[in-house]
């Protein structure tokens, strides 16, 4: 399962000087709501099918929180591709990636699946999946919300207007789900004492020069809200009657 740092966003968001960077300060850190969907059916499938689940991400040294939060629900090891913080463009992300799989393959043997959210929730790409996919030779089916695995296939189901459209596709294979494919749970406390003595390996790939270069960040402008008091007690009758005529709604 691959997760990926992100500003926790519930709060008000600010820029640093040059809009470039997000001024975190007051802000704390998690993975995406498709990546926490994602790691719950990583450890779903485990619990249904046994074997092994892996987290892993690209990130600083800061993301062995979320690697902690991922093994803390059962995640049995991590992987930290560690960066010195800046962006890295879907290709590279993708490219890193794939050469810490085909790595850890060497050793311990093929995925049978790899996960990602459909999208990270601060970049929104929407590519490093299918680049993983592509890059590796394996199917990749992106926006699913249903999942099973059975009888060397991977049974992947999208929303559709009027149903669902459903891919059998072989493994091993790629896939990027979306949130509320499942509820995750809630680390225990047991879990969070567990998570601490799992393994976490780390390395340092090098940041390639990026294809994508960042110009400035914008913070979306929130549409203003206003009330307008019609009156007090019974008086107010009148103008509420002139208010609903104007909606057309008597």
């Amino acid at each position: 399962m691959c997760i990926k740092r992100v500003p926790a966003v519930a709060g008000r968001i600010t820029l640093t000087d040059g809009d470039r960077a997000i001024d975190a300060r007051y802000l704390g850190f998690t993975i995406g709501p498709h990546e926490e969907c994602g790691v719950e059916e990583a450890v779903r499938l485990i619990e249904a099918h046994s074997g092994e689940s892996v987290v892993l991400t690209l990130g600083p040294a800061e993301a062995t929180e979320q690697l902690r939060d991922a093994m803390a629900l059962g995640i049995t090891r991590a992987i930290h591709l560690v960066t010195d913080g800046e962006e890295w463009d879907g290709q590279s992300a993708a490219a890193a990636i794939v050469d810490a799989v085909r790595a850890d393959e060497a050793t311990q043997g093929p995925f049978d699946l790899i996960l990602l959210g459909n999208e990270a929730a601060d970049s929104g790409g929407y590519q490093v999946g299918v680049r993983i996919g592509r890059a590796l030779g394996r199917p990749a089916v992106a926006g699913i919300k249903g999942l099973a695995v059975a009888e060397g296939k991977v049974r992947c189901e999208q929303e559709a207007a009027g149903g669902r459209d459903v891919y059998e596709v072989p493994l091993p294979a790629v896939v990027s789900v979306l949130e509320g494919i499942n509820l995750p749970r809630y680390p225990s406390v047991p879990g969070r004492i567990r998570a601490k003595s799992k393994p976490i390996a780390p390395s340092s790939p090098e940041r390639p020069e990026q294809r994508l270069a960042m110009i400035r960040l914008v913070v979306p402008q929130v549409a203003a809200t206003e009330a307008v008091i019609l009156g007090h007690g019974p008086d107010a009758a009148p103008a509420v009657v002139d208010m609903l005529a104007s909606l057309g709604v008597l």
